[in-house]
């Protein structure tokens, strides 16, 4: 009973900062999105004073907003998809069949993720610059194609190691009693793994796109004004002469609805995929 209450009283103690830590600057956000811009920027008040809708309806067209989503939106849905489809099949090839250097694709694959990004974005503009002027127009730089294949580079090689060892933890027998009812290997993996495997499947998809949807570095760099993506277009709120602080905590708020949405709905599934490959 003693070590019970201790461990209520330890839940409490670590769950109620952890929970002010992540209410408090929601709260921020939302109260500063219902405020003028002239009450931003005054004195921080904790309930808006003069509460508006105004800011999440100027906030398109203070910006381009809604081209920056449908390229976010376009580049990620695409290279989540492109990652899902190579995995799947990288990922087969790994846990199911034994050849010459699986051991060494293996070590490539996850070493990869001991890299920062920023090593890989000169070598990427140098690649993309050379083919462009190669092929005599543009192709790869600066377009919604040239950032789908960067974005592979990074979510791809995490996406196969993640989805092989969700894998392994598949018995064989299953595939063994498809191949003796006469399904080829290709039929066994639609057929019998991946139904087996959707947990592992969908952990991976909501993986890359949740990490192309926010990431900004190389959409920083490989971008123009055209083909921008809403974590770089959010930066144009802040201009030479003013920032709108209303409206890049509305534009936050409207951004993240297809992540938190998407979280919440697959969560379940994102946590066996993660955690299935763990236990065999």
């Amino acid at each position: 009973m003693r070590e019970q209450t201790s461990f209520r009283v330890f839940r409490w103690v670590v769950l109620v900062p952890l929970a002010v830590f992540t209410i408090v600057p929601l709260y921020v956000v939302l109260t500063s999105a219902l405020k003028p811009l002239r009450d931003v920027q005054g004195e921080f008040q904790w309930w808006p004073t003069h509460p508006t809708l105004a800011p999440f309806v100027d906030m398109w067209s203070t910006v381009p907003l809604a081209d920056y989503f449908v390229n976010s939106l376009v580049v990620t849905f695409s290279s989540m998809v492109f990652s899902v489809v190579i995995a799947i099949f990288a990922a087969y090839a790994i846990s199911r069949y034994r050849f010459r250097g699986r051991g060494a694709f293996s070590g490539v694959i996850l070493s990869t993720q001991m890299f920062p990004g920023v090593l890989f974005l000169l070598p990427l503009f140098i690649i993309f610059v050379n083919i462009d002027r190669s092929l005599g127009f543009t192709f790869l730089y600066q377009t919604r194609i040239g950032l789908i294949v960067t974005y592979l580079t990074f979510t791809l090689p995490f996406s196969i190691w993640m989805l092989a060892s969700y894998m392994d933890s598949i018995p064989r027998a299953l595939d063994e009693s498809a191949k003796v009812d006469g399904t080829t290997a290709l039929g066994a993996l639609f057929r019998v793994l991946l139904p087996a495997a959707r947990p592992g499947i969908i952990a991976v998809a909501v993986y890359a796109f949740m990490t192309g949807w926010g990431e900004i570095l190389f959409a920083s760099q490989l971008t123009n004004s055209e083909t921008r993506t809403l974590s770089v277009g959010m930066q144009s709120y802040a201009t030479e002469t003013n920032v709108y602080w209303n409206q890049v905590m509305a534009a936050a708020l409207v951004v993240s609805v297809p992540i938190v949405a998407g979280f919440l709905i697959l969560q379940r599934y994102l946590v066996t995929g993660l955690t299935a490959g763990a236990v065999k």
